[in-house]
């Protein structure tokens, strides 16, 4: 112990004295073309933790370059590939409030969404089977929001028809999280609210698939308490918008989907 002590105190002297040798950084003498072409070598070969490495010394070593922009971009794709969410978003705000008129705006969005899209709903979940509709939808309206935005602004982007296509699965997944809850409520009696919570699925996500389930709960939820008309007004909704309705044939749904719809993406 006592020799460990003596040498450990050593190596202390001998550093603060600068007698022992510094790290080299071998980039110290790179230009920016340089750090660039070995960030992408790195990014080629999968070592997303060092392309980041090198593309913020890039920005930060020449912020008015011609790759400075490039790298801000790149950054945020190696922290996303390397599993670093937060550090990636960071990236794309920063990089969205610096360039708003970038021509890759529209990639800078759809990274943006896919990001948050991914962090709604993981691989383990899925082959889980774990239904997003019962996670908070945070992310997930977030993301919505992202992709809508890129529809909006850039209706011609290559990223438009992958952003079209989540929107329709986020949709559904945010009416089947409304539906969730309002099913919660009813079972405990909590009625108004579980009627409430199923009209937001009739209200906002009148394309999904789940309005026919959100009318029969929203006249469950009247009929038990006791409000005559709100309950006839559901149900004639639902006879005029799904005549061939199990739940106007049987009280319940019978047909069954192949497969949920959140497995099809």
């Amino acid at each position: 112990m006592k020799r460990w002590f003596l040498v450990t105190m050593a190596a202390a002297t001998l550093a603060g004295c600068g007698l022992l040798p510094e790290k080299i950084d071998e980039t110290r003498s790179w230009n920016a073309q340089k750090l660039y072409s070995e960030a992408r070598a790195a990014m080629d070969d999968g070592d997303y933790q060092r392309a980041a490495e090198l593309l913020e010394k890039l920005e930060s070593r020449y912020p008015f370059g011609r790759y400075a922009q490039q790298a801000q971009i790149e950054t945020a794709y190696a922290y996303y590939k390397q599993g670093e969410p937060e550090l990636a978003l960071a990236a794309i705000e920063r990089f969205l409030r610096l360039h708003p008129d970038h021509p890759n705006l529209d990639y800078m969005l759809y990274l943006k969404g896919l990001i948050l899209f991914n962090e709604d709903r993981s691989l383990f979940a899925a082959l889980g089977n774990q239904d997003m509709s019962e996670r908070d939808p945070k992310a997930a309206k977030e993301s919505l929001e992202v992709f809508l935005e890129l529809l909006r602004r850039f209706p011609e982007s290559k990223y438009a028809e992958d952003a079209e296509a989540r929107v329709i699965y986020l949709r559904n997944s945010l009416a089947r999280h409304e539906l969730h809850v309002a099913r919660y409520y009813l079972k405990r009696g909590a009625y108004l609210a579980a009627a409430n919570r199923a009209k937001v699925v009739v209200t906002d996500y009148s394309d999904t698939p789940l309005v026919e389930d959100a009318l029969w709960l929203m006249r469950e939820a009247y009929d038990r308490l006791g409000l005559t008309d709100l309950k006839t007004d559901a149900e004639r909704v639902l006879q005029l918008n799904f005549p061939d309705s199990d739940y106007l044939k049987y009280g319940e749904r019978r047909s069954k989907d192949e497969k949920p719809w959140w497995q099809f993406w």
